[in-house]
C-alpha cells in the first residue's frame, strides 16, 4: 500500500480501482477501503423498533454518559460561571434601560427565564452587546491553556475572515493529541459544532461558548471518553461584528457550502474534510415577528425548530440515524425543560407568498452538504432574529439543551454510528456505473395547521397553511448514474473546490478517450438564484440551462481531470457537476462551458496521476 510519506509511484495504465489505490495518499483508511471493497457489505447496527432507542453496544468507559445540560432542574437559580475574564464594558456600563418589547407582555409571558443562568461575556448583566470577537477568542484560548487535565483542548486557526479576523475552532478530546492523526487513532467519532454562520443570530454562538467550557472542564467532560468534539462558536465573525446576517461582502455563507466562494465556508469545508466528523450540529436562530406577523398576524411560538439534511441523495441510513437516534432524545430533553419545538420551517420575504417551507432542498446549505458528506447533519434554530436580547437566557438554554442532547446521543451510539458510516461509504462507492441517480429533488406540497401566538393576547392561534414538506422529497430530475465525471483542463477552479469538499480528483497523465454522455444545450436563461426565503444574498445571477444527453467517445487530453464516483463522497460530485441545477458549478460559473464537463459512462482505461 502506498504510504503518504513515500515517493509518488510512477504513472501506469491500471484499472480504475487500482489507480484510486495508488494515487490517493491523502484519502482516509475508510475512503480507500470503500474504493477497494465497493461491492462488499458491512453489518448494520440494530435499529429501534417501537420508537425507543435500543441499548448501545457495550463500551469501555470509566464514567457514565451525562444527561443533557439542564435536564435536572435545580431548586434555585443556578449561575453557570466561567473562569474567562471578559473585556471591560462600554462606557457607562450601568444596566441599560429595558428595550421596548417587540410584542405584547402577554406574548413575553409565554417565555419565562429558565432556572439555570448562563454566564458568558455577552450574557453578563448590564451588557449592551453580545460577546465580541476578541472576547470569544480569549475564551477559547483560556480553555485551551487550562493546566493539568486529562482532557486536551487546543485552538485551531482554520482561516481568516474577509476582514482579517481569525476563524477559530476548539478541539476538545481525550486522545493523545489534538491533530487529525491523534483523533483518528483514538477510535472515537468526532462531532463538529458550528455557531453564528449568520451574524445576527447570537444565541448559538453564546451557547457554544458554554458547551466548549463544559466539555473542556465541566459537566459534559465525561462524554469525551467516547467522542471527540470540535467547536466553532463564530463561523462569521465579520457578520457578528456588524450585527448582520451575511458576510462582509454580502454573501449568505450558509448557502455557500457547495460553491465555497467565501473564505469562511472554505475554512469549514477544509476542517470537515480533515477531521471527518460523524455528526455536524449547526446552531441558528429564526425570525420571530417580521414577515410572519405581516402575513399571518401571528408571532412565532416555538423555542426550537429542528431539522436534518433534506436534499437529493443523502444516504437513507444517515437520515434514519438522524431521525431515530437524535431527534427523539432532543425532543425529550426539550420537553423536560418545558421548551416547545417543531420541525424547522420558514417563509419567503415576499409578502404575497403565504407558503411555509421546511427549509431548502438544494445542496447548498451546511445542513444538506454535510449530509452528502455521510454525516448526521442537524439544524437547531431558536427564536431570536429581530428581538435583540429579549429572552436571551431562554434562547441559550434551548440551544445548550438540544446540543448537549445531540452530543450524548453520539456518545451512546458511537459504535453504531461508525458501523453505519462504514456501510454508507461502501454502498455509495459501489453504485458507480449502476442504476439511476436523482439529479434534483423538491419538497412535497401539502396542507397543515400551524400554531402561532396571537400578538395581543399571547394565546395559541391555529393557522391553515400551504406546507412544503422536505421530509418527503419528490424526484424532479433523474439520470443514469455515471462512472465518474471528466473535467477539462480549464476547470481547475472547480477541481480545487471539489478537493476542499474532500472528493478525490485525478489528473489524466496521458491522452486517451472515454465513452461519455455530453451535455447538449436546449435552452438558456439567466436569473437570480432562489431560495425558500427569496433570492440568495450575494449569489449573483445564475445560468439556467436545459440540456439533453448525447452518447459519444470523447478525447481526454493530458492535464484534464477525472472525478470517479466509486468513492464515499460521490453524491457531492453529482450535486456539483450536473450543470442544469441551480446549485451546480456550471450554473454558478465555476465551470465555464457545458463542453468542460462530461458524464463518463464506462470504466475508463486511462493513465492517471495524483492532483497537487
Amino acid at each position: 500500500m502506498y504510504q503518504p510519506d513515500a515517493p509518488r509511484p510512477p504513472t501506469r495504465t491500471l484499472p480504475l480501482i487500482r489507480v484510486a489505490k495508488a494515487f490517493a495518499p491523502r484519502l482516509s483508511t475508510l475512503a480507500v477501503a470503500a474504493l477497494l471493497a465497493a461491492c462488499s457489505s458491512t453489518p448494520l447496527p440494530p435499529w429501534p423498533t417501537q420508537g425507543g432507542a435500543t441499548a448501545p453496544a457495550p463500551q469501555q468507559t470509566t464514567r457514565a454518559v451525562p444527561p443533557p445540560l439542564g435536564s435536572t432542574a435545580p431548586t434555585r437559580a443556578e449561575v453557570v460561571t466561567s473562569p474567562v475574564t471578559s473585556s471591560p464594558l462600554a462606557t457607562g456600563a450601568a444596566e441599560p434601560p429595558a428595550a421596548a418589547l417587540p410584542y405584547s407582555a402577554a406574548v413575553a409571558a409565554r417565555f419565562p427565564d429558565p432556572s439555570v443562568r448562563y454566564d458568558t461575556p455577552g450574557l453578563a448583566d448590564g451588557r449592551r452587546s453580545f460577546t465580541t470577537n476578541a472576547e470569544a477568542a480569549q475564551w477559547l484560548r483560556n480553555l485551551a491553556s487550562a493546566p493539568g487535565r486529562a482532557t486536551r483542548a487546543a485552538v485551531l486557526d482554520i482561516g481568516t475572515s474577509q476582514r482579517g479576523t481569525p476563524l477559530q475552532a476548539l478541539v476538545v478530546t481525550r486522545a493523545a493529541g489534538t491533530d487529525v492523526a491523534a483523533l483518528d487513532a483514538s477510535g472515537r467519532p468526532t462531532v463538529l459544532l458550528i455557531g453564528q454562520q449568520h451574524g445576527d443570530e447570537p444565541a448559538g454562538g453564546e451557547a457554544l461558548l458554554v458547551v466548549a467550557r463544559e466539555l473542556s472542564q465541566g459537566l459534559l467532560e465525561p462524554l469525551l471518553d467516547r467522542i471527540n468534539v470540535i467547536v466553532v462558536p463564530r463561523a462569521n465573525p465579520d457578520g457578528t461584528e456588524a450585527g448582520q446576517r451575511v458576510t462582509s461582502n454580502g454573501v449568505d455563507m450558509n448557502r455557500d457550502h457547495l460553491l465555497l466562494n467565501t473564505p469562511e465556508a472554505q475554512a469549514l469545508a477544509i476542517l470537515a474534510r480533515n477531521y471527518r466528523p460523524i455528526a455536524v450540529i449547526d446552531a441558528h436562530e429564526y425570525t420571530v415577528t417580521g414577515r410572519f406577523l405581516q402575513k399571518f398576524n401571528g408571532i412565532q411560538k416555538y423555542d426550537a425548530l429542528l431539522q436534518y439534511a433534506t436534499t437529493a441523495n443523502v444516504p437513507e441510513f444517515m437520515t434514519k440515524a438522524a431521525n431515530e437516534w437524535y431527534q427523539p432524545p432532543i425532543v425529550n430533553a426539550l420537553n423536560a425543560q418545558g421548551l416547545t419545538h417543531e420541525w424547522y420551517y420558514t417563509t419567503s420575504t415576499d409578502p404575497d407568498d403565504r407558503r411555509i417551507s421546511m427549509g431548502g432542498t438544494q445542496p447548498d446549505t451546511g445542513r444538506n452538504v454535510n449530509g452528502l458528506k455521510n454525516a448526521v447533519s442537524l439544524l437547531i434554530e431558536t427564536r431570536g432574529v429581530g428581538i435583540g436580547r429579549t429572552h436571551i437566557q431562554r434562547r441559550v438554554h434551548t440551544q445548550v439543551t438540544a446540543i448537549s442532547s445531540a452530543l450524548r446521543s453520539t456518545a451512546e451510539r458511537a459504535t453504531n454510528l461508525e458501523q453505519v458510516r462504514s456501510f454508507v461509504a461502501r454502498d455509495t462507492a459501489s453504485q458507480a456505473c449502476r442504476g439511476d441517480t436523482v439529479v434534483e429533488a423538491g419538497p412535497t406540497t401539502t396542507q397543515r395547521d400551524l400554531l402561532m401566538l396571537d400578538p395581543e393576547t399571547g394565546a395559541d392561534r391555529s393557522v391553515r397553511v400551504e406546507w412544503n414538506s422536505a421530509l418527503q422529497l419528490r424526484t424532479v430530475k433523474s439520470r443514469p448514474r455515471p462512472c465518474g465525471y471528466w473535467l477539462a483542463t480549464s476547470a481547475a477552479l472547480a477541481v480545487d473546490r471539489l478537493k476542499m469538499l474532500g472528493l478525490q480528483v485525478m489528473r489524466v497523465a496521458e491522452p486517451g478517450s472515454v465513452l461519455a454522455d455530453t451535455y447538449q444545450e436546449v435552452r438558456r436563461e439567466t436569473s437570480a438564484r432562489p431560495d425558500v426565503r427569496g433570492t440568495v444574498a450575494g449569489s449573483g445571477e445564475i445560468i439556467r440551462v436545459q440540456t439533453q444527453l448525447s452518447r459519444t467517445a470523447i478525447d481526454a487530453p493530458a492535464g484534464s481531470f477525472y472525478v470517479p464516483l466509486n468513492q464515499p463522497l460521490a453524491n457531492l460530485a453529482i450535486a456539483a457537476l450536473e450543470p442544469d441545477t441551480q446549485s451546480s458549478y456550471f450554473a454558478n460559473r465555476l465551470i465555464g462551458g457545458l463542453g468542460d464537463t462530461a458524464r463518463v459512462m464506462a470504466t475508463p482505461s486511462l493513465v492517471f496521476e495524483e492532483t497537487d
